[in-house]
């Protein structure tokens, strides 16, 4: 072995999340975790068409060079974007090239958007409880009390396998919602049963009180906010856009796949 070999260079970043949702034996508590550099051995995985098609690419990726030591499924996915971020620029630059069509002329540009410039959301935690990932709330159309969470790495595997089930048996994916709904939502009237919150989901949650919990969601959960305000050159159109996440975004030579 040769001892003369350099360990990977690592970066230590901040968390959206300051680590205030994680219970204070979780080392991601400390709202900071500690990444290396992307090597080969990474852009190998980015450029599998297996794992890509898989979706497992990304994670294996993120798996491979957090270095703190941490349970990755509990990791906030808020949290898991701020990571993804902090590695794609430390990889390949701050610069991140995509084509965005006008939703007004249709016009096709190729836009730079500048990483670095990405914010954490501002979020008020005042009046959360520090160690704790559950929110109270009340659906205001049916005045239904709800608790929920911010889903974590681990959910999100679990519910891509649920919806690839439901897909198997010729579902479609036309439920995604309402499946991602069964997971954040902990408790109805008080009711922590499993199959009470299914049957309120599926029967019972109105199109406005879904809407209000998605706001809700929005406000509280920390997060990289991975938006751009976008101009169009051609006819002047501007809306402010969410950053469109291309193959580009982990492999800036695309065309290099294999």
């Amino acid at each position: 072995m040769d001892t003369n070999i350099k360990q990977f260079p690592t970066e230590t970043i901040d968390l959206p999340s300051m680590g205030y949702f994680y219970p204070t034996d979780n080392p991601l508590s400390s709202g900071k975790i500690e990444i290396r550099y992307m090597t080969a051995r990474e852009e190998d995985i980015l450029t599998s068409v297996n794992l890509v098609k898989k979706g497992l690419a990304i994670d294996m990726v993120l798996r491979s060079i957090i270095v703190s030591p941490i349970d990755y499924d509990s990791l906030l996915i808020g949290d898991k974007n701020a990571i993804m971020v902090a590695s794609r620029i430390l990889a390949y630059g701050s610069a991140y090239d995509v084509d965005i069509t006008c939703p007004s002329c249709q016009n096709k540009t190729r836009e730079s958007i500048d990483l670095s410039s990405l914010q954490h959301k501002i979020i008020d935690f005042n009046d959360l409880q520090k160690g704790v990932n559950e929110f109270e709330f009340v659906l205001p159309s049916s005045k239904t009390p709800i608790t929920f969470k911010f889903l974590t790495s681990g959910d999100e595997k679990t519910i891509d396998g649920e919806l690839k089930g439901l897909k198997k048996v010729g579902v479609g994916q036309t439920f995604e919602l309402s499946t991602r709904y069964k997971h954040i939502i902990t408790s109805v009237n008080r009711s922590r049963d499993i199959q009470t919150i299914v049957t309120f989901v599926d029967k019972n949650l109105l199109a406005g009180d879904s809407l209000a919990l998605r706001k809700q969601l929005a406000k509280v959960q920390p997060d990289v906010d991975m938006s751009f305000e976008y101009l169009c050159k051609e006819c002047d159109y501007s809306e402010k856009m969410s950053i469109p996440l291309t193959v580009e975004f982990f492999w800036p030579d695309a065309g290099g796949q294999k």
